[in-house]
């Protein structure tokens, strides 16, 4: 009697875990084939679609023309791009470092607080600017900093400060444009580090206080180190999006005063889709893509000395 007692719930079990582990099985399959069909159809096909039309010379009314190397010769033998690069390199370094270094401290101000409605609050707040639309945004910014009819400049001759050129200055308009991709991209980063530095385990924080370490000293030999991995991370993705800077210089200054601002992205659409040379501007793409493949492989030899794992 015990015997059957005993072989009926293991034949239940049985029956019962089979359907359902081969649903959730399904499920998982179907969940990862989209995501492996979003990214071929919105990424690896465009991509391998720019490195074959970067051996040809095409401007969409006659038929392409195979040319080899000649337009990565061009490139690398063309002024104004290789200056474009030069720039972008140069603001995304500057958007990377402030993201990081204001991120950092407002997440490590607002995790000292113990309400957790204030954390909330502030969470909410400066994530607020990332769903806006960058489009959107850089046209509000270009009213707003105007050199003739723009408020900042209104409000600063009110204190007797005459006008300032915020995005007719070469170095003026490169900086505004930074500050106001550092404004809206912050949030990102701050939420990163928020949530990272609240997982940092409260024993060895209590262990740092008993042996006494101040604020500071528990920040940069503790916190930070056991974050690093987080910071890694934020600094890579900043990094990409940076150096992929479109619509702030567009929309705001056209990519000048000159081309004090004129990015990758504006050279490559200059040439591409004002000129029409979709051979050179595909060419344009991929040597991008080939430094930001460049840049993140470094920022991870980097960090096989500089990130702590756990």
């Amino acid at each position: 009697m015990s015997a059957v007692t005993a072989d009926v719930p293991k034949t239940a079990v049985k029956r019962r875990s089979h359907p359902t582990a081969h649903g959730e099985a399904r499920f998982g399959f179907v969940m990862i084939a989209l995501s492996v069909l979003f990214v071929a159809v919105f990424t690896a096909i465009p991509i391998l679609a720019s490195l074959g039309l970067s051996f040809f010379s095409w401007d969409v009314i006659s038929t392409p023309e195979y040319v080899g190397l000649k337009n990565y010769q061009q490139l690398f033998h063309d002024g104004p791009v290789l200056k474009s690069f030069a720039v972008t390199l140069g603001m995304a370094l500057a958007i990377v470092v402030l993201q990081l270094t204001i991120g950092l401290a407002l997440a490590v101000l607002v995790n000292q607080r113990k309400l957790v409605w204030v954390r909330t609050l502030f969470r909410t707040v400066f994530y607020l600017p990332l769903l806006a639309s960058t489009a959107a945004v850089s046209i509000f910014m270009g009213y707003l900093f105007d050199y003739k009819f723009g408020v900042v400049n209104y409000y600063l001759g009110l204190l007797g400060v005459p006008n300032v050129p915020w995005l007719t200055s070469g170095f003026a308009a490169a900086s505004t444009i930074v500050l106001i991709a550092v404004w809206q991209q912050v949030g990102f980063t701050f939420v990163l580090f928020v949530a990272s530095l609240m997982s940092v385990p409260t024993d060895v924080l209590e262990a740092a206080q008993i042996d006494g370490a101040g604020p500071l000293r528990t920040l940069f030999r503790i916190k930070i180190p056991l974050i690093s991995p987080t910071i890694l991370f934020a600094a890579v993705v900043a990094l990409i999006n940076a150096m992929q800077l479109f619509d702030q210089p567009y929309i705001m200054t056209k990519g000048g005063p000159g081309s004090a601002t004129t990015t990758v992205t504006i050279s490559m659409y200059q040439k591409g889709f004002q000129n029409l040379q979709f051979g050179y501007g595909s060419a344009i793409a991929i040597v991008l893509l080939a430094a930001i493949l460049v840049i993140t492989g470094l920022q991870f030899l980097a960090a096989r000395k500089l990130v702590f794992y756990q």
